[in-house]
């Protein structure tokens, strides 16, 4: 009975939000390419090498960087090393469960360290100390806070955001003064869903459920894609795919110069 409840109130819900498509709106009244507020705080974690609280509505993820000296991996001796993970704490949401992460704690963590690393956002031979024994491991820890829906563009800003305010603990290790992080690239990742043919960005929870499909596109700061996934059984024409791209992009563009270009 419990769960012919649910897929009813599923149902009801997908009705609801596809009707309010066919009118050119959405549940909280925003346009199909507008986010909903962002607040980005950095510099939150004391003890963290760098850190960043950000907020997307209702969604809030906190990130992490710490930095210790490793072995690089035996193809790239002199580069160092980054190490995405993403927690869904079980208070953020009814949905999460305690334990080892899940499928799609693994894949957000994936895009997102996709995105910094294919972006080249760290100059990665800047962080080798001794080529072919010692460099530096980034370690980058997303936790989730809060699901309202597009915890995936929340991870990617937290992350870069982390990334721009961290310095390298050199002298905590005895390898000279600290210095920042050598960012190179400022990657942004934004999410789409594909509502009845119809493209919206920022999706809320309601939102990602009632999907067709969810696209996230990250992009760097000329416009070049560093990372792409897509998830759901819908299919994006040619069309809608270009569309999403030119919509990701100038959404990325807008939310590296109000957010992240004064950090």
């Amino acid at each position: 009975m419990k769960k012919m409840s649910s897929e009813v109130m599923a149902s009801l819900k997908k009705d609801y939000i596809y009707n309010l498509m066919l009118k050119g709106k959405r549940e909280d009244g925003r346009a199909f390419d507008e986010h909903r507020k962002i607040t980005v705080q950095t510099n939150v974690i004391e003890k963290a090498e760098g850190s960043a609280k950000v907020c997307i509505g209702d969604t809030q993820v906190l990130v992490g960087v710490k930095l210790q000296v490793g072995a690089p991996f035996p193809d790239s001796p002199d580069e160092g090393v980054i190490i995405t993970n993403l927690e869904m704490n079980p208070l953020a949401s009814p949905d999460f469960e305690a334990g080892p992460p899940r499928e799609g704690a693994i894949e957000m963590a994936r895009v997102t360290d996709r995105g910094i690393r294919e972006s080249g956002a760290i100059d990665l031979k800047e962080l080798c100390i001794t080529e072919g024994e010692e460099v530096w491991i980034v370690f980058i820890d997303v936790h989730v806070l809060n699901d309202d829906g597009n915890l995936q563009d929340a991870s990617c800003l937290g992350a870069i955001a982390a990334l721009m305010t961290s310095k390298i603990p050199s002298e905590r290790e005895g390898k000279g003064e600290d210095v920042k992080m050598p960012i190179r690239d400022i990657p942004i990742g934004v999410t789409l869903v594909d509502i009845g043919g119809e493209l919206m960005v920022d999706p809320g929870l309601a939102e990602e459920t009632v999907a067709d499909s969810k696209l996230t596109i990250a992009s760097n700061k000329n416009g070049s894609i560093s990372a792409m996934q897509k998830t759901g059984e819908g299919m994006l024409t040619q069309e809608q795919l270009l569309k999403a791209v030119d919509m990701a992009c100038a959404k990325a563009e807008e939310i590296r110069e109000k957010y992240l270009l004064n950090i």
